[in-house]
């Protein structure tokens, strides 16, 4: 599949997760334009390093695993501008660019999770784990954490991502983990361990 693509320094887009945008470059109005047009998703990249004052293309500086974003609501202001919110959705690679349009945009594989995406084989134990470790990171939030957080493995894990403390690369290597599994027991990997109260 084809789409545009809307690369951003620093962000990585789980999916099930909002992302608020504000649209102002002409390249990207026009992007929004066929989204809205389409009704298609478009894909979140993240910037993997600023190179434009060295001479490197934008698509050498672009991680070619990214998350497609699903248009959620849109507000056009009078100088053209944009607030936009977006759900990340599947997880994708790039196979090529295409760079026939003002803004980048890729022919795409997805690139589903392998493995059980429900609650099974051990996953419920790591999800509470995940979660009990969210709340002790912030434990003045902790039962607001409990009330949000989502039913379900894979958006937990989404937003156990948005919430933890996580370098960009953290990030990367929690997207990029083949199983759901893998996924969860990176974002355990940076929690920090459980007090010992002897």
């Amino acid at each position: 599949m084809s789409v545009p693509l809307f690369p951003l320094p620093n962000i990585v887009l789980f999916p099930g997760q909002r992302l608020p945008l504000y649209i102002f470059e002409p390249r990207y109005r026009e992007l929004l334009r066929r989204v809205q047009e389409t009704g298609e998703p478009f894909g979140v990249v993240r910037i993997l390093r600023p190179g434009a004052a060295q001479g490197e293309t934008l698509t050498g500086r672009v991680s070619l695993v990214g998350t497609l974003a699903h248009l959620r609501w849109a507000e056009t202001h009078e100088d053209g501008t944009s607030s936009v919110e977006v759900e990340g959705g599947e997880r994708f690679r790039v196979r090529a660019f295409d760079t026939s349009h003002s803004y980048l945009a890729a022919d795409l594989d997805l690139w589903p999770l392998e493995g059980p995406l429900a609650d099974l084989h051990g996953m419920s134990g790591q999800s509470a784990r995940l979660l009990a470790g969210l709340m002790r990171v912030y434990p003045q939030e902790a039962e607001l954490i409990r009330q949000h957080a989502p039913q379900g493995a894979l958006l937990l894990a989404s937003y156990a991502a948005a919430l933890l403390p996580l370098s960009p690369e953290q990030r990367m290597r929690a997207l990029e983990a083949p199983t759901l599994l893998a996924r969860i027991a990176e974002l355990l990997a940076i929690l920090p361990p459980v007090p010992d109260l002897n």
